[in-house]
């Protein structure tokens, strides 16, 4: 039993980390909001860690860290040098700055929500509730953790890549986490609640889901 187990809980892994990478690499990995695109790789990402637990979902937010360092290496943008340590202008200080941004901010997106989602379920939180707050909070721990290394980290480099003086990068970066932050955890927490809630109504993958309930 416990073999069948664990080798369900391997596949299940498997196949949200393949999402991620689909998302991660196609057009179906943003959506269009009245005003701006808002990613949705880490939705799998959050899913993963509700069904999974905070261990899978942080391979999962590892998977997504990958897909972005891959991503801003090979299509470089204006601030790839904060997400792709092969880009950095400041050596090996730099390029380990910009693993920690790609990479390791994402792994706290599993790691905070399963988290999360754990010590909602502990309160007795109804499940749509638990869900919905899970899908913001770990949508927002992206942002917050991007933005906030990009500013602790980077904030001359990006100063310089905006044409601001220094001072006006902490406003820049609180405009990104409010108009683009904000929505992207309004729609996480509205996708997540839906298709959790659909996958464990079905039974699919209920036996991995344990700490789902």
């Amino acid at each position: 039993m416990k073999k069948m187990k664990d080798t369900r809980y391997m596949v299940t892994l498997a196949m949200m980390a393949a999402i991620v990478v689909l998302l991660a690499n196609t057009p179906l990995g943003m959506i269009q909001l009245p005003v701006i695109k808002a990613t949705t790789v880490h939705i799998p990402v959050i899913i993963g860690s509700i069904l999974l637990g905070p261990g899978a979902g942080a391979i999962l937010g590892g998977v997504f860290g990958l897909c972005s360092m891959v991503s801003n290496t090979q299509a470089p943008t204006l601030l790839s040098f904060a997400f792709s340590p092969f880009l950095s202008t400041t050596g090996l200080i730099g390029a380990l700055k910009a693993l920690w941004v790609s990479v390791g901010c994402r792994v706290m997106i599993g790691v905070v929500s399963g988290w999360v989602h754990i010590f909602l379920k502990n309160l007795k939180v109804p499940m749509a509730v638990r869900l919905a707050v899970t899908g913001f909070v770990g949508s927002m721990t992206n942002t917050i953790f991007v933005m906030g290394s990009i500013y602790l980290l980077f904030a001359q480099q990006y100063a310089e890549v905006k044409n601001v003086g220094m001072e006006a990068v902490f406003g820049l970066v609180m405009a990104t986490v409010a108009t683009s932050g904000v929505p992207e955890a309004v729609a996480a927490a509205i996708l997540v609640t839906v298709i959790t809630a659909g996958v464990l109504k079905s039974g699919v993958l209920r036996q991995n889901a344990a700490i789902a309930g």
